[in-house]
């Protein structure tokens, strides 16, 4: 029997569910200051995305404290109380198997600000003058 290929199209419904269940769960772990963690105590963490293997059975969440200042403590300390937190999301995501957890650095925050920044420069506000322009003629 063939083993069935991912959708090249992105994540399933089921994986986005659990994902904002995980994150979810893991924003109400880490507001509360339920993990006794003296660098995770000292920041505020927000979690905008949790991604979810397939088989559902690894947790991948993009952190991001607020300001974007001690980036690397910050998922240092969260990977030394993955165990916790991994115990914690069980206790709150009902599932058959709790997930592995992984932390990585939102990098979505950067890119909204270089497209931002493209968007702003003298080329693409040209080009955007003269589609307008087009536009209006057209209509006219």
């Amino acid at each position: 029997m063939q083993k069935r290929q991912d959708n090249p199209k992105g994540p399933r419904q089921r994986q986005q569910r659990v994902a904002e269940l995980v994150r979810h769960a893991l924003a109400e772990v880490l507001g509360r200051g339920d993990i006794q963690d003296p660098v995770l105590n000292a920041h505020v963490v927000t979690i905008p995305e949790v991604r979810m293997s397939p088989d559902l059975k690894l947790a991948t969440a993009f952190v991001m404290p607020l300001g974007g200042k001690d980036e690397g403590p910050v998922i240092e300390a969260l990977e030394r109380n993955k165990k916790v937190l991994r115990q914690e999301v069980a206790r709150r995501v009902d599932l058959k198997f709790a997930p592995e957890l992984r932390f990585r650095r939102d990098e979505s925050f950067e890119e909204a600000a270089r497209i931002d920044a493209l968007l702003r420069t003298e080329k693409v506000r040209r080009d955007l003058d003269q589609d307008a322009a087009s536009d209006e003629t057209e209509q006219g």
